[in-house]
């Protein structure tokens, strides 16, 4: 039995896309992304990216209208190139997926750890230097077997936790923004740039990626619609989520570097909380800073957990890993054994703490800039329509300048070794891992 249930509705797509999108840099890094770009620098960079990734996104939404297929970009590159070339595809858009889960679930642990310090009691082990306790281990190992058994009772089950938790995101940072408007000045967001100006939309430019990844989530689960779903909303949900998403990146960045001058915020940990806390004076707005980050870190968990076990599923049913991954639960209609492995991988990856991860998660920005690049050039080498072939061609040249900027030396923040290493090891275990089907069936 390989049919999934099919209960997703527009509402549901969207809340997996953003979802899958905005997680909890924007608590974490601000201090990164100003440093990068300045107040000005960084919202134009993630305001941009928004908007340049938007033919892409219209090329997944034809693709997914004419091969609504969870193998996503592996089914759209098996239409012109040979079945290594798509599986590869599809792997390296596995790790864009998969590698948030671990991190998401070594984060939990950071994130709460802010609140209640005895977190960070009983070290276990060292890895790389970075510490491991026995708090935050098991913190991380319970929301990994919470999502994965939300997941395993069935797609509703998930899409509801997803809209539950993107709906509190939204509205607590509509009430961040608004406690900003009456509390900041517009002195504080001098020098509006961090670099040169061009230097500093770029410097941001190159992060996009990585936080914008989850658009292109939707697809994965595009057999999962109901069946009065209009197949050309497929296209509005993902619009839905890249707009929603880049604009919460830039009004994020906004109301930060509104509340406090942001130089002062510079190498601080957790600095969206900081600011707001020098602002209002207040604890409790520090606190529901960081818990309404919580709640972001499970919405995007359960997202990326959600595209990650589709894929994994689309594997076992192509025949290129263990067909028994294909396996779907005769009540719930949940792919189960590609939940347990993903579930599985996840703990693997959490027991090695953030210090191993980081190389790797710098690679799922790659990883998802391929994955564009890949399903648009296949759309432009199948479609005959000359419109349909200038915005494929478009999204080629975006998704290309996403992944030169990742990899050419000359640029800042390109590759390093750590993160070649990262990457040839992903690869190598792809190669290992994969089977050689008699026949590829969609």
């Amino acid at each position: 039995m390989s049919q999934l249930a099919r209960k997703l509705s527009l509402a549901n797509y969207f809340a997996l896309g953003f979802g899958t999108m905005i997680g909890t840099g924007w608590v974490v890094l601000m201090d990164d992304w100003l440093g990068r770009g300045g107040p000005l620098g960084a919202m134009l960079g993630f305001g941009i990216g928004g908007l340049v990734l938007l033919p892409v996104g219209y090329i997944y939404g034809q693709w997914v209208r004419r091969l609504p297929d969870a193998a996503g970009e592996a089914a759209y590159t098996a239409l012109v190139f040979p079945p290594m070339v798509s599986y590869l595809t599809g792997w390296m858009m596995l790790l864009a997926y998969f590698i948030v889960c671990p991190w998401e679930a070594v984060a939990v642990g950071k994130l709460a750890a802010y609140i209640f310090p005895q977190l960070d009691t009983l070290e276990l082990y060292r890895v790389a230097g970075q510490p491991v306790f026995l708090p935050r281990l098991l913190l991380g190992i319970g929301l990994t077997i919470f999502l994965a058994f939300v997941n395993y009772r069935g797609i509703r089950a998930s899409a509801t936790f997803q809209g539950w938790a993107t709906s509190s995101v939204l509205i607590v940072f509509l009430v961040l923004l608004f406690t900003s408007l009456g509390t900041g000045t517009p002195r504080n967001v001098h020098p509006l740039f961090s670099h040169a100006p061009l230097a500093s939309i770029l410097l941001t430019l190159q992060i996009v990626p990585y936080f914008v990844t989850g658009f292109e989530s939707v697809p994965k689960v595009a057999e999962e619609a109901h069946p009065d779903f209009r197949p050309a909303d497929f296209f509005k949900a993902i619009a839905m989520a890249l707009l929603v998403g880049s604009g919460f990146y830039v009004l994020a960045v906004g109301a930060v570097s509104y509340i406090a001058p942001w130089p002062s915020l510079l190498g601080k940990r957790f600095a969206t909380a900081i600011a707001f806390e020098h602002v209002t004076h207040s604890v409790w707005v520090v606190r529901l800073i960081i818990a309404i980050s919580l709640v972001a870190l499970f919405q995007v968990f359960n997202g990326n957990f959600v595209a990650s076990t589709r894929l994994v599923f689309a594997f076992g049913r192509r025949g290129t890993l263990a067909s028994s991954l294909a396996t779907v639960h005769a009540k719930y209609l949940t792919p189960t054994f590609a939940i347990y492995g993903v579930a599985s991988a996840t703990l693997v990856g959490l027991l090695l703490g953030d210090a191993i991860l980081v190389p790797i998660t710098e690679v799922g920005s790659l990883a998802s800039s391929f994955g564009w690049l890949a399903a648009c050039l296949s759309f432009l080498l199948v479609e005959k329509e000359l419109r349909l072939r200038m915005i494929s061609a478009l999204g080629i040249l975006v998704s290309l300048a996403f992944l030169l900027m990742k990899i050419l030396p000359r640029i800042p923040g390109h590759f390093s070794r750590a993160e070649w290493i990262a990457l040839a090891i992903w690869l190598a275990l792809g190669l290992v891992l994969h089977r050689y089907p008699r026949a590829v069936v969609s």
